[in-house]
């Protein structure tokens, strides 16, 4: 027993510390992807866990269910505008099994919202709220994946609106052909049943298509929600991955709305509701770990010293404080293009993790602010100093650190604690206006 315990945790110390300390030149080639692996799975769970995943996912779940009506008569206004409304439908009615009560109500809200479009009522409040739900559940996908990816800048309203139609425009389109390409294949299948080789490979082919397309789904869904660049090579893989689960467990869901169909003589319609309901949450759990496999195969390396980074200390923050903003004060000095994040943590050997968290607070400080594009892609903000930088000292940066924040409390420091609060003050000033006059600018690597 002792020695089962002792080899717990030596694999406790080595998932949580040791594995995030060993740098890639120090491993061989077969042990870096052993700890890759080992790395990315530990950490997407982990993050799973802490950021509160299936509390979005519920809130998802509200906000899908709240927006599905006009969202669903959206897409089967634009699929009658192409003349695939019946396919449309017809997909619907193969996805919800549970008697054909439930699908008949949900058509009849969608062609009560679609007659509203001929009158007037719909150029008003109809419109309205055609496109709040659109952009209130985009809006929630985007907001959820971008902290996961730790953004802290959404899309324009503009640019929501854009991508947003846009995605909903393509989205009937995608459907259908996704339905016509399995129905070809069907049809090539029956064609061709006699023939051994060939009618195998074609089943083959047309059982493993619809878990193809939608991994590739989730890999455009995992590079285009996120506010950040994401790329391809690290999302193609959990796209298909969560893909494939996602396919798997939709079939699971469609056996079990068979499987409970006795249930319908007493509760009629009224069972598909928690199946849905059900059903959603889990999909949404799907898609957001999804996220997080993204996220960390994307930044598996701003992991390095973990630990440290959270666990590190006021003078080593400082410093990095220090160390960024003489080096955004001398690119200034210089005319040379403002430095983003990533090119900072590069360049100093910082963890990212520790290197985005002294510039946001640095940006919140208003010592420095972000340049460019307003609707650009986070990874792609430039920063540069707000203040003149021939009066930005050594000294002006601490003081800034310290007072940040709030010190409003009723505890009585100007009598009571005063004692307590000038020795704090004097060591301060000592520390603000010893050799702290230096500029920021002119201190160098």
């Amino acid at each position: 027993m002792p020695n089962l315990m002792n080899s717990i945790r030596k694999v406790v110390v080595f998932l949580t510390r040791s594995v995030w300390r060993v740098k890639d030149t120090e491993v061989s080639r077969g042990e870096y992807n052993r700890n890759y692996l080992l790395k990315v799975t530990y950490l997407s769970i982990n993050r799973y866990l802490n950021d509160r995943v299936q509390m979005r996912a519920k809130a998802l779940t509200y906000s899908t269910l709240f927006s599905i009506v006009p969202i669903m008569a959206l897409l089967f206004a634009i699929a009658k505008g192409f003349g695939f409304s019946n396919l449309l439908e017809s997909l619907l009615r193969k996805g919800i099994a549970v008697g054909g009560n439930t699908v008949d109500t949900i058509m009849n809200f969608i062609d009560s919202y679609l007659e509203h479009t001929h009158s007037g009522v719909f150029i008003g409040v109809g419109l309205i709220v055609l496109l709040w739900a659109i952009i209130s559940l985009t809006g929630n996908i985007e907001q959820s994946m971008n902290m996961i990816w730790g953004v802290r800048k959404q899309r324009s309203y503009f640019r929501k609106i854009t991508d947003y139609f846009s995605m909903f425009l393509l989205l009937p389109i995608i459907l259908i052909l996704i339905s016509g390409w399995s129905i070809f294949m069907s049809t090539i299948y029956e064609s061709i049943e006699g023939l051994m080789f060939l009618s195998a490979f074609v089943n083959f082919v047309l059982k493993v298509t619809p878990y193809l397309l939608m991994g590739l789904i989730f890999t455009g869904m995992y590079i285009f929600f996120p506010n950040t660049r994401v790329q391809f090579r690290h999302a193609i893989v959990p796209g298909m991955l969560m893909g494939i689960l996602f396919q798997a467990f939709f079939y699971f869901y469609i056996n079990v709305q068979v499987n409970i169909s006795a249930y319908n003589a007493i509760y009629g319609s009224f069972a598909a509701i928690p199946l849905i309901l059900f059903f959603i949450n889990i999909a949404w759990c799907i898609v957001l770990f999804g996220v997080e496999l993204t996220y960390v195969s994307q930044n598996i390396r701003q992991y390095s010293f973990n630990q440290d980074v959270e666990n590190v200390s006021n003078r080593f923050y400082d410093f990095t404080c220090i160390l960024f903003m003489s080096l955004i004060c001398k690119r200034f000095e210089e005319g040379g293009q403002p430095f983003s994040v990533p090119e900072l943590a590069k360049e100093t050997d910082i963890p990212y993790r520790l290197a985005e968290q002294v510039m946001n607070e640095l940006e919140d400080d208003g010592l420095i602010c972000s340049v460019g594009d307003p609707d650009a892609k986070a990874d792609n903000f430039r920063y540069m100093p707000t203040q003149d930088i021939n009066n930005l000292t050594v000294g002006y940066l601490l003081r800034t650190l310290d007072t940040s924040g709030s010190e409003d409390f009723k505890t009585d420091y100007a009598e009571k604690f005063n004692s307590q609060w000038l020795a704090l003050m004097k060591s301060k000033e000592s520390m603000y206006n010893t050799e702290s006059q230096v500029l920021l600018k002119d201190l160098q690597p």
